[in-house]
């Protein structure tokens, strides 16, 4: 089967460089105890795991699919079926000295993440870690971003977790490896394309001379006439040291809250579990940028890319169960105001304010899909990011939320979930948030120099929390 990307994923594909991979990562740690040692839990092994994602990429069939391009590059490249699909190249162990500690873990994720993806194979690898502490192991996945849309291709750790620690089960796939198009098929098809859609003529002759964040602009569906409006208002982004020259090399940290918090602050200041988290994030950026010596006034503010999907109420309040889509709005989030109300006071203020002005991504058909939809929630929240000029903003946060139940891989239950969002164009960090079975799970990915001090970001997100809280009194 031979697929056209379209034009926002032909523009992830062409932005991929060796300084700058574009890939969304995630980091399950599970509890793998051995039924050997008392418990009925079965563990969860190389092979176990390959046999459960080669029984779910049915539901995911770009990841057997490749990138070709076209030759002379007369139109976009094509999604074709790899015919030496090895899913054993994909999926990968790794070994920490045992007992290996979180820091050991998170230093071999950021060093997996610099690492860009083979691109003659199809765009994603997973990772089982194992000798953590405690008999747990880890599983970290990287896909292209350019592979998922969310609607109708999902991220593979959409599909690979379960709501019981009995694996779904699945009808046998029939998939066979088909013959490979040839350079000559590959440009005829092309001309004969082109022919058909004489519109498309233009858009070759357009990324001759535009870069990749043109073509995503040339997307027709990623821009419209308000968010161009923002972002002329916009131009004028505050000076960061979040904004810098990266390299490919990044660090990794992580943080975990409890979801009643933000619930106790929701409850306190008439606010959304948005609204507290970003006002969280707001004092943890304030506190990291004073350990800098950054001078701040009280008009003092960063420009953030604010992707997140919109909870549906449960009937009992419960805002974590689903979202109806993933809006993307640009949001200053006020660091240089000293008192935790009055910074979430301006938050709920803005995102009210911008409720007009947000550009949702549909996922009404994905989160009704079983699995863990935050996988896919995420790497749409980058898509959206994206579509916003580097220079009119900061950093970007992706809030994905997950349910509130226990989740399996494999049989072994999901202790915590890290999302690992790509740096955008000179944006030395990014944070992803995911909720997850009552905790809110903060991963931290930076740029490796621009950022050593991420470990200071992480730690003042618990402080910013601590204040937020003691202000609940």
């Amino acid at each position: 089967m031979i697929t056209r990307l379209s034009p926002q994923d032909a523009a992830f594909y062409r932005l991929e460089s060796s300084s700058n991979p574009i890939h969304i990562g995630s980091l399950a740690i599970v509890r793998n105890t051995d039924p050997a040692h008392g418990s009925e839990e079965p563990a969860l092994d190389y092979d176990r795991l390959v046999d459960l994602v080669e029984a779910r990429l049915s539901l995911v069939p770009r990841y057997r699919r490749k990138v070709r391009e076209i030759p002379f590059a007369l139109g976009r490249p094509v999604w074709v079926e790899d015919s030496a699909f090895d899913i054993t190249y994909h999926i990968r162990r790794s070994a920490l000295p045992g007992p290996g500690t979180d820091e050991q873990l998170h230093d071999l994720v950021a060093r997996l993440a610099s690492r860009p993806l083979d691109q003659s194979r199809p765009l994603w690898e997973m990772y089982l870690i194992e000798g953590l502490s405690d008999g747990r192991r880890a599983i970290f996945t990287k896909t292209h971003s350019a592979l998922v849309d969310g609607e109708t291709a999902l991220e593979i750790g959409h599909v690979i977790l379960d709501a019981s620690a009995s694996p779904r089960a699945f009808a046998d796939d029939a998939w066979h490896a088909p013959r490979e198009p040839n350079e000559m098929e590959l440009f005829v098809g092309a001309l004969t394309h082109l022919a058909a859609q004489p519109r498309e003529a233009l858009e070759v002759a357009r990324h001759a001379s535009a870069s990749a964040f043109a073509v995503i602009g040339a997307a027709g569906k990623a821009v419209d006439s308000v968010v161009s409006a923002v972002r002329v208002a916009t131009a004028g982004t505050p000076d960061s040291p979040l904004n810098a020259k990266t390299s490919r090399n990044r660090r990794f940290d992580v943080v975990q809250t409890d979801l009643e918090d933000y619930r106790k602050i929701r409850k306190r200041f008439d606010c959304s579990i948005n609204d507290a988290i970003l006002a969280v994030v707001t004092g943890a950026l304030r506190n990291w940028l004073l350990s800098r010596g950054e001078a701040l006034t009280e008009s003092t503010v960063l420009r953030a890319v604010v992707p997140m999907s919109v909870y549906v109420e449960g009937v009992d309040g419960d805002q974590s169960h689903s979202a109806s889509e993933v809006s993307s709005f640009l949001i200053d989030l006020p660091v240089g105001e000293p008192n935790p109300v009055m910074r979430l006071s301006h938050i709920s203020h803005a995102t009210e304010a911008t409720g007009k002005q947000r550009r949702g991504v549909r996922a009404r058909t994905l989160v009704h899909l079983a699995g863990f939809a935050p996988a896919s929630l995420h790497a749409m929240s980058v898509r959206a990011a994206s579509t916003f000029a580097e220079h009119t903003f900061n950093l970007v946060i992706t809030n994905a939320p997950g349910p509130q139940t226990p989740m399996f891989i494999g049989g072994a239950r999901m202790l915590e979930m890290y999302p690992v969002s790509p740096l955008l164009r000179n944006q030395a960090s990014s944070i992803g948030i995911t909720s997850y079975d009552g905790r809110v799970f903060y991963g931290l990915n930076a740029d490796r120099d621009a950022m050593a001090d991420i470990g200071v970001l992480a730690a003042s997100v618990h402080e910013s929390m601590e204040e937020m809280l003691g202000a609940c009194i």
